[in-house]
């Protein structure tokens, strides 16, 4: 099969889907790949880098889609970017069309075949989601620190405290793996964690972190109370293919202290803080009611070399299934399937 791999445009993302090991294994396989110039500068790898393995550099990304059968990127298609795709395209990236429906209707005009990262399931685990949210979730805690500093607009807080002072109060809404990755790096700083979940094993998985976290179910009262404490609030909830509950109120939001800090890593699906809206690296942050919120929408694009790493070697197994003529027969990627002949066919899209 042609694979291309396109230079992603969403402001500031750095990531590249394949580096060049992963890329050199499916030529190696027999398949064609085509990379558009440049597209890796930002994770650190050089044009030459794959030309070394076989991949084939293409100017620029008309050429890219014009040669390519299966499109791998990073992140879901941007406007400029729909009068590339066809409907012989088969497009394997990160959609999240649940917040997205512009999108969903673009790729429905076009006609091709959607399969999304985030909705490829295994049992109830989602093997393609996991690399990125392992990331999201340790810099959710990173950020947050950071913009509790005073200069920052946050409240002046050092979550972990030290002698003669408190520690901060991190809540966290989701014990999943972006939100344990984010109760991991909030623990070992020090601070006060509490997280929220409905899954008593996960629950008690966050207590093994350390005797200063806390995890409890998700009862509204609950959440309400200890977010009117927090310093910083993590939200970090999923539903695969669906749009992200509001588990938070802009009611409770505006009960938090001046200087408190959201971030909402379930931004991509919609959020599940009612008073999110996503943003980007160029203007991460906004204030509302005297809080501070960040909604970055591609938080792993920050540390591109690691994030293109890790999910290069999820990917390439999938990729070479999705190269074989039955791969619809398989489960796991039918599950993946979001779009496909203008229709919808992952139902939760739209429909909640």
């Amino acid at each position: 099969m042609k694979i291309g791999i396109p230079r992603e445009v969403k402001i500031l993302e750095g990531r590249i889907a394949l580096i060049p090991d992963a890329a050199g294994h499916l030529v190696r396989q027999g398949h064609t790949v085509y990379i558009e110039r440049d597209a890796g500068q930002l994770s650190g790898y050089t044009d030459e880098d794959y030309r070394q393995v076989g991949v084939e550099i293409l100017p620029d990304a008309a050429s890219l889609y014009q040669a390519a059968q299966m499109i791998v990127k990073v992140k879901e298609p941007q406007p400029q970017e729909f009068g590339y795709l066809r409907e012989d395209h088969l497009l394997f990236s990160y959609l999240h069309l649940a917040a997205e429906p512009a999108l969903t209707e673009a790729l429905l005009k076009i006609g091709l075949t959607g399969v999304a990262f985030e909705t490829v399931q295994v049992g109830r685990q989602l093997p393609l989601l996991a690399p990125m949210s392992d990331i999201a979730g340790r810099i959710a805690a990173q950020i947050g620190t950071q913009l509790l500093y005073q200069p920052q607009g946050g409240r002046g807080v050092l979550l972990g405290g030290l002698p003669a002072a408190e520690r901060g109060n991190v809540v966290i809404l989701g014990a999943g793996v972006a939100g344990g990755n984010a109760a991991l790096m909030a623990a070992a700083m020090g601070a006060n964690v509490t997280v929220f979940d409905r899954n008593r094993d996960k629950l008690a998985a966050m207590r093994e972190l350390g005797a200063n976290v806390t995890g409890l179910y998700s009862f509204e009262t609950a959440i309400h109370e200890a977010v009117t404490q927090a310093d910083l609030l993590i939200g970090a909830v999923l539903i695969p293919g669906a749009k992200a509950p509001h588990l938070v109120s802009a009611e409770t939001v505006r009960e938090m202290r001046d200087g408190s800090v959201i971030i909402d890593i379930s931004v991509d699906q919609g959020g599940c803080i009612e008073t999110t809206r996503p943003t980007n690296y160029e203007n991460p942050t906004f204030i509302w009611e005297g809080v501070v919120h960040f909604g970055v929408t591609n938080m792993p694009g920050a540390v591109p070399r690691t994030a293109s790493q890790a999910l290069s070697a999820a990917l390439v197994p999938y990729i070479l299934r999705l190269t074989e003529p039955n791969w619809r027969e398989q489960p796991d990627l039918r599950s993946g399937i979001n779009v496909e002949a203008g229709k919808r066919v992952l139902k939760t899209l739209l429909d909640k």
